[in-house]
């Protein structure tokens, strides 16, 4: 067998791993032992990665519907009548008419999101859509609003960890590794969820009211600055906003807080004195439980001013400055702003610097109600927005008004299920790439080479050669030059000074292409309008927003809508994760299917008895919004009042009971972790 060292993007962490290869087929996959990141582990996605690529259910020749039924085309077909229907569409209504929606996959997949964004830009929409609308962007936002950029923690060498909105166990497996190694060396661990996850057994449980993390950490800060536990000299040399802040904090004691998020005052001066005390301290939070609430983006602000005033940024074990790898560009700027880049200002353009991205929550008003403009077609990238944006019954409905709409997939999802045209994807392993750990990992200043490993399936495509051959076929010849991975290899390899010899040859496994430096602080080197760390926001204040983060109530609760709570009495937190799938993908790999054969919805023993349901009943969960029926896992490691809906399921969709609306002012983020349900026996 040959062995080919690679790394995994079946979500978002790039672990290194192994893959074996015998008569062109792959046979085996184990963990990559040099890996920095995953040392060797896999998830169980991982481990079952062959019967992924080989799944029968694997999509392997363009696919066309005529009269509701499939049939199979060629290429050739396939790109002349997406080409030609572009075509119409940008003469008949302009390119805005166009959106590309990037999924998930696209966020650790370079070539699929930078030659989506490519075509973006070369037919001249500015409506590039992505995840990034309601899951991490807000976090990225508030770190730039705070420190200039972006910062990312540093876990593994930390004396105290609050883990905030965040189970790695069941979402980062390499992440709750470290953690539990570093339990074993006296770490002090902290963890904030509604739920008691396996690693808060071994440190200290706070258990907390979905939606009020703004006022814990505004009790915490209450705490840590009445207290004089803030690091004096860091706040005066490399802050702002300091007297504000500490006026503004007056108004949250911990007994006041108490009332709001349901943890004890007591709790609130142990965790505040632990956290401001016990340097280095690195908060963790999940990737978008703290996102998608109502002030989501002052829940990432609130965060960043706890690290910034105990001291805890840029030095080992905090948050720190981890360099990016300098790749080439695929950039072709378009000056038409994106949809909700007028409702959201701060999310399109911060001090000059310009998000690829639109506001995708806005999608379905421009198809349904053409505002602010009409959205006539859509192509669909590494993502499944029928199943994972809010509300799906009403972006369903939108997918059916479109004129035209083409999915790129691996399998035939349900949103491939409502296009016109949908297309054979590779597989990771069969293509090549750069892959790199960064953004939501643990910030290794690492990269290898993607290789590719075996030959595509059927005729599946790799996504670059699609956008280049689809820009070829439109008349953007120029603009789409590559026609090999290596040609496009050696383009973003080019900025950073590394060669396709060294990451293949001479560091198969990877290297680390810099070094991390702890000396923003010495340097002063915070690309804010002031120079320094910004606790106090004066760009939030001209745009009209709260230049410190205030704890604003879920738009559904027991306090801002009484009338509605007596309707849906029960806190519904949607997303939960288990480690067997990404989102809604791998349902179809019977291993794992075995072991999560379907989905489950969590609820404390005495909610469940209130309501005559027992663990392993089916129970129906209804909001104002939709119902959807589920089966019950009663667990006492959840608050009572609290229902816990997983994510992914076409059987059990989450989104059915979501809105769209209304969203958090600075981002446009929905509500996804804090709403008022109501269940019954079914």
């Amino acid at each position: 067998m040959e062995l080919i060292k690679t790394d995994c993007i079946l979500c978002v962490f790039g672990c290194g791993i192994n893959a074996y290869v015998e008569d062109g087929r792959l046979v085996k996959v184990e963990g990559m032992t040099e890996h920095p990141l995953n040392q060797g582990v896999l998830c169980p996605r991982g481990r079952y990665l062959v019967d992924y690529v080989y799944s029968p259910d694997r999509l392997k020749y363009p696919m066309k519907k005529v009269n509701g039924e499939w049939e199979r085309i060629s290429w050739d077909e396939a790109l002349g009548t997406i080409a030609e229907k572009m075509q119409q569409i940008k003469d008949e209504y302009g390119a805005r008419a166009l959106a590309i929606f990037c999924g998930s996959i696209g966020v650790e997949n370079n070539e699929l999101a930078a030659f989506a964004r490519r075509f973006r830009g070369a037919y001249g929409t500015p409506n590039f859509l992505s995840v990034e609308s309601n899951c991490f962007r807000s976090r990225i936002l508030a770190h730039q609003l705070t420190f200039g950029t972006f910062l990312l923690e540093e876990p593994e060498k930390a004396r105290c960890v609050i883990l905030w909105g965040h189970d790695p166990e069941n979402s980062k497996l390499p992440l709750a590794n470290k953690l539990y190694k570093a339990l074993d060396n006296g770490l002090e661990l902290i963890v904030i969820n509604p739920r008691q996850i396996p690693l808060a057994k071994r440190g200290i449980h706070i258990p907390i009211r979905p939606g009020t993390d703004c006022a814990l950490a505004l009790g915490m800060l209450n705490v840590i600055i009445s207290e004089d536990l803030y690091d004096k000299d860091s706040v005066d040399k490399h802050t702002v906003g300091f007297a504000q802040l500490a006026e503004h904090v007056k108004q949250y004691p911990p007994e006041t807080v108490e009332k709001v998020t349901w943890v004890p005052a007591a709790d609130i001066r142990k965790i505040a004195r632990i956290f401001a005390t016990t340097r280095p301290a690195s908060i963790v939070q999940g990737i978008c439980t703290l996102d998608q609430h109502i002030n989501g983006l002052q829940n990432n602000r609130i965060l960043a001013i706890l690290q910034a005033v105990t001291g805890n940024i840029d030095i080992p074990g905090a948050w720190v400055n981890v360099p990016f790898p300098r790749l080439g560009s695929l950039h072709i700027k378009v000056e038409e702003d994106p949809i909700g880049a007028a409702e959201h200002p701060l999310f399109s353009q911060l001090w000059g610097r310009q998000s690829p991205y639109g506001q995708t929550m806005y999608f379905a008003d421009a198809v349904l109600e053409e505002k602010p403009y009409p959205i006539k077609a859509l192509l669909v990238t590494g993502g499944n927005p029928a199943l994972t944006l809010p509300d799906s019954n009403r972006i369903k409905k939108a997918f059916k008004k479109l004129d035209f709409m083409v999915v790129i997939d691996l399998f035939m999802t349900e949103t491939a299920k409502m296009a016109d045209i949908v297309l054979p994807a590779c597989s990771f392993m069969e293509r090549s790439g750069i892959g790199y750990v960064y953004g939501v990992t643990s910030g290794l200043p690492y990269i290898l080479l993607r290789k590719k490993v075996i030959e595509p399936l059927g005729e599946c495509w790799p996504d670059w050669k699609f956008w280049c051959e689809l820009g070829r076929q439109m008349g953007y010849e120029e603009l789409f030059p590559w026609q090999t991975e290596d040609e496009i290899i050696e383009h973003w390899l080019k900025p950073s000074g590394l060669t396709v010899k060294q990451l293949s040859e001479e560091h198969p496994e990877g290297m680390f292409f810099a070094e991390k430096k702890y000396d923003m602080l010495e340097k002063s080197n915070f690309r804010t309008p002031s120079g320094k760390i910004e606790l106090y926001s004066e760009t939030l204040a001209e745009h009209g927003y709260d230049p410190l983060p205030v704890p604003i109530e879920p738009s559904q609760s027991p306090n801002s809508s009484p009338e509605l709570a007596k309707e849906y009495p029960l806190i519904l937190t949607t997303g939960a994760r288990i480690p067997e799938y990404t989102h809604t993908q791998f349902r179809n790999v019977p291993g794992l299917r075995q072991s999560a054969p379907e989905p489950v919805a969590e609820i404390h023993p005495d909610t469940a008895g209130e309501y005559g349901i027992a663990d392993g009943d089916m129970m129906a969960v209804e909001t104002r919004k939709g119902r959807i029926k589920i089966r019950v896992g009663t667990t006492e490691d959840l608050l009572p009042g609290v229902v816990s809906i997983p994510h992914g399921w076409a059987e059990a969709n989450a989104n059915v009971l979501t809105e769209l609306e209304p969203r958090d002012p600075v981002t446009g983020y929905t509500e996804l972790k804090a709403l008022l349900c109501r269940i019954s026996k079914v």
